[in-house]
C-alpha cells in the first residue's frame, strides 16, 4: 500500500464507528473505543540470519516516518510515547485496556496526535525476531494509560 493509502486508511478509521464488542474484519481489529488496523506487514523471517529483518526494520521505521510527516502537516508534530511501562504495567497485574494492551506487547513505542477527541497512533509492531513486522494505524477514544 502506498502512503495515500495508509492516509486513506486513517482517515476512514477515523470516521468508522466503534463496534459494541470485538470483531476482527481482514486486517482490522475492533472493540469498543477502537480499531486498529495492519497497513503494512513484512514477509516472516525464520530462515533469515538477521540481515533481511534489519533491513525491513529500517524500511517499516521509514515509513512510519514518512507517514508520521504527513499527519504532522496536517495535525502539528506527534507525542512520542513508549509503551514499556505499560508492558511491565500489564506483567505486574494492572488491566491495560485495549487498543493499548495489543500496542504494547508488539510496539514499543508510538506516535501519537489527539484529533476531534480521538487519539491517532502509529507504531511499528516487532513481535519475535522470526515474526512479521507490521505497520500499525489505531484511532480510539480510550487515554493511554
Amino acid at each position: 500500500m502506498t502512503l495515500a493509502g495508509h492516509l486513506a486508511t486513517i482517515d476512514r478509521l477515523r470516521l468508522d464507528p466503534f463496534p459494541e464488542a470485538p470483531v476482527r474484519s481482514g486486517p482490522c481489529d475492533s472493540g469498543p473505543g477502537f480499531h486498529v488496523a495492519e497497513l503494512i506487514t513484512s514477509e516472516d523471517f525464520w530462515d533469515d540470519d538477521g540481515s533481511r529483518r534489519e533491513l525491513a526494520e529500517e524500511q517499516w521505521e521509514a515509513e512510519r516516518e514518512a507517514l508520521a510527516q504527513l499527519l504532522a502537516g496536517r495535525w502539528g508534530e506527534p507525542q512520542v510515547f513508549g509503551l514499556g511501562s505499560l508492558l511491565t504495567r500489564g506483567f505486574q497485574g494492572e488491566h491495560i485496556p485495549d487498543p493499548w494492551d495489543r500496542l504494547c506487547n508488539a510496539v514499543p513505542d508510538v506516535h501519537l496526535w489527539r484529533v476531534d477527541g480521538r487519539w491517532i497512533v502509529l507504531g511499528v509492531a516487532y513481535g519475535d525476531k522470526e515474526m512479521p513486522l507490521q505497520l500499525l494505524a489505531a484511532v480510539t477514544t480510550v487515554d493511554p494509560p
